[in-house]
């Protein structure tokens, strides 16, 4: 049972390259000559997404990954992670309006796109060569902690969201994401949901 629920969710290692693919595309999306409004609701999603992301590496996948190797090919990973946290900081506590921002958000950028090619040159294929039977289990876990980590900032999320992008693409973006969190959750039992009996006839 647990082996069919974990094929239902994506495997670690491609939650990985989607969490990799989402945050290369907000970065595409940020303008220096945009309205602050609409910097900040992005450089909050970045950072929001990037703290999700490196918990969940940290929580699951990197033990999962030392685990099967001699050589710490996850070292490295860890030191950027360390980086990108400081950088993330830094951010956090300018306004768009301030001088450096741009900057910062480059350097940023910067430190995540070597990060996501050291990754996914390195570690992913080692890890789907030494642990293809259990990347689906793996999936799952990040799944679940994925809900735990985003449902308390939900708000914040959704807020920024809605500074970064206007109208009818904020919608869309938001039943998409609504959609989706229901669909995760059902199939992992977090809503007690579960599907009508039918009656047999009499």
């Amino acid at each position: 049972m647990t082996n069919l629920l974990a094929s239902l969710f994506p495997s670690a290692t491609n939650m990985v390259r989607l969490d990799h693919t989402h945050v290369m595309s907000t970065f595409h999306q940020y303008r220096p000559h945009a309205p602050s409004r609409v910097k900040k609701g992005l450089s909050n999603t970045l950072c929001a997404a990037l703290e999700v992301h490196a918990q969940l590496e940290e929580e699951i996948f990197y033990p999962a990954v030392r685990a099967v190797t001699q050589n710490d090919v996850i070292a490295k990973s860890l030191e950027e992670h360390q980086e990108m946290r400081r950088l993330i900081a830094q951010l956090r506590q300018m306004e768009p309006e301030a001088p450096g921002y741009d900057e910062a958000v480059a350097d940023l950028m910067r430190d995540v796109m070597h990060h996501v090619a050291d990754e996914e040159t390195l570690v992913l294929p080692q890890a789907e060569r030494l642990l293809a039977d259990q990347l689906g289990e793996l999936g799952m876990q990040m799944t679940r902690r994925r809900l735990q980590l985003v449902g308390p900032r939900s708000g914040e999320i959704a807020l920024d969201m809605g500074r970064a992008v206007s109208g009818h693409t904020l919608a869309l973006a938001m039943v998409g994401a609504t959609a989706m969190g229901l669909l995760v959750a059902r199939r992992s039992g977090h809503l007690g949901l579960s599907r009508p009996k039918l009656r047999r006839p009499a």
